[in-house]
């Protein structure tokens, strides 16, 4: 188990922006995995009006199950490794398992017994190091449509603030407002109801 404090800008792309970055980093097929985010909230979505994310990242054979939660700055994440048992589990409805993440979901007012999956999105994700930071490329696919995503992740967020922002500029990339996977995700399935 283990708590790390998330710091990072994103901005949406046109698919022509992300292959245009795509080429310049020179990233192969074999510089990108998949991995699938399984998003939980109770059926009145406590956690999304507390700005709150609770998912189960599966990555080959790797389970994590995180929380984030709202800090000054950034996020807090809450991680503990589940086995693939567990999140099978899970996923057919077991209650989140004894642990730090449970723990966190208390002191927030949440009752772990009424959290339930409603959806998932896969990602297909490269990752290059830029800076002191981490830039990530994402192409996410969820609710029938897809989209592509510049992350960069630092622990400094003025100087992190600073480089997105002129990498942005230098690429001639706009600056876009870009919710969080979650938040995209919630939109997209109210959208198709």
């Amino acid at each position: 188990m283990s708590q790390d404090l998330e710091i990072e800008f994103k901005n949406l792309l046109s698919m022509e922006e992300y292959d245009a970055l795509i080429v310049e980093f020179g990233l192969k097929e074999e510089d990108f995995f998949t991995q699938t985010n399984y998003y939980f909230d109770t059926s009145d979505f406590q956690l999304k009006e507390k700005l709150c994310a609770l998912r189960i990242r599966k990555r080959e054979l790797h389970y994590e199950l995180t929380l984030k939660t709202p800090e000054q700055v950034g996020l807090l994440e809450t991680t503990q490794i589940l086995a693939e048992e567990q999140v099978t589990a899970i996923l057919d409805g077991a209650n989140i398992p004894v642990g730090q993440v449970r723990d966190a979901l208390q002191s927030l007012g949440i009752n772990h017994e009424t959290l339930h999956m409603f959806g998932s999105l896969t990602t297909t994700r490269a990752e290059k190091n830029y800076k002191k930071g981490l830039l990530v490329f994402d192409k996410s696919f969820y609710a029938d449509t897809h989209d592509f995503e510049l992350e960069y992740e630092v622990s400094d967020f003025d100087k992190g603030k600073d480089i997105f922002d002129r990498f942005l500029k230098e690429h001639g990339i706009k600056k876009r407002e870009t919710p969080n996977k979650i938040l995209r995700f919630y939109h997209a399935v109210h959208a198709a109801e």
